[in-house]
């Protein structure tokens, strides 16, 4: 006689709703993030539309002002948030208000934030320029429409808007030291920059290596810098990649824009392999 067949196993009531309350969200995952990146591959996946971005111009300049960006950017940020981060452990009262003051522009919205910057730099009613007229009798410089002006300006208004956030990271990192360590620096005598070099840095410094390499992903999508302060422009060459699949769109090239955002990969992906790396050993550290 033949043995019968094991019973199947029936899901208990927990697993009928756990799988129905994930359902939503496996959709969305579906419907906004794997659906639009797969789409986006398979419009740039034609040869030719690689070599018609890589024949226009501004494919390159854009790509030197992304490095740009990104290198000066980010570093000059993690620098001024490293010493900021000490600055703001003092405890001191008015240092406590000064700080609420200093994360007003990460809290405001962008949009508001660098619309205003921009109308403060132009050249015929901004505040700057008239500030300028008056003091000097002298029109000001036509911020905006100078390439490499313009470009620096953005990179300060990405500083300017994100270096709160950051601040509070590594200020964060600064407050999980025991304060035993610095005591007993202290006591043998250690100077302000030897507690750095012998205490604080090495106790943060895979936080700050770890934030710097996401704020250089971050910052490789930041679209708002750019594209609200300069439009790209003058001529286009002020771009940085997030921007310039922007201006491919508009100029009904959606197999160009979606190119640019596949040639940003090369830029991602090496990113994201040094800051898993940099997290694997301090696992095997902690460990």
């Amino acid at each position: 006689m033949a043995p019968l067949p094991p019973a199947r196993r029936r899901m208990s009531t927990w697993q009928t709703w756990g799988l129905i309350l994930i359902a939503p969200y496996v959709l969305v995952f579906l419907a906004f993030v794997l659906y639009p990146v797969g789409y986006g591959l398979w419009l740039a996946r034609h040869p030719e539309s690689y070599v018609k971005l890589f024949n226009d111009p501004i494919f390159f300049r854009t790509v030197v002002n992304t490095l740009i960006f990104i290198i000066v950017a980010v570093n000059l940020k993690f620098l001024l948030a490293l010493w900021l981060s000490g600055f703001f452990t003092h405890d001191r009262v008015w240092i406590r208000w000064v700080s609420v003051l200093f994360l007003l522009p990460w809290a405001v919205p962008s949009i508001p934030t660098i619309f205003s910057i921009r109308f403060m730099f132009n050249p015929e009613w901004g505040v700057i320029n008239s500030v300028i007229f008056r003091l000097t009798a002298l029109d000001g410089p036509n911020w905006l429409n100078d390439p490499h002006i313009g470009l620096s300006l953005a990179m300060l208004t990405h500083i300017w808007k994100s270096l709160p956030f950051w601040t509070l990271i590594l200020i964060s990192g600064r407050l999980a030291i025991p304060k035993e360590l610095y005591e007993a620096a202290s006591v043998d005598g250690a100077t302000a920059w030897q507690k750095f070099k012998y205490v604080t840095w090495p106790s943060i410094r895979t936080l700050y290596l770890t934030s710097t390499i996401l704020s250089m992903i971050w910052t490789l999508g930041d679209f708002n810098s750019v594209y609200l302060l300069t439009g790209g422009g003058p001529a286009d060459l002020t771009h940085v990649l997030a921007t310039l699949g922007i201006r491919y769109i508009r100029l009904d090239q959606v197999d160009l824009a979606m190119a640019t955002i596949v040639c940003a990969m090369p830029f991602v992906l090496p990113l994201v392999y040094f800051m898993m790396k940099s997290l694997s050993k301090s696992d095997e550290k902690s460990s």
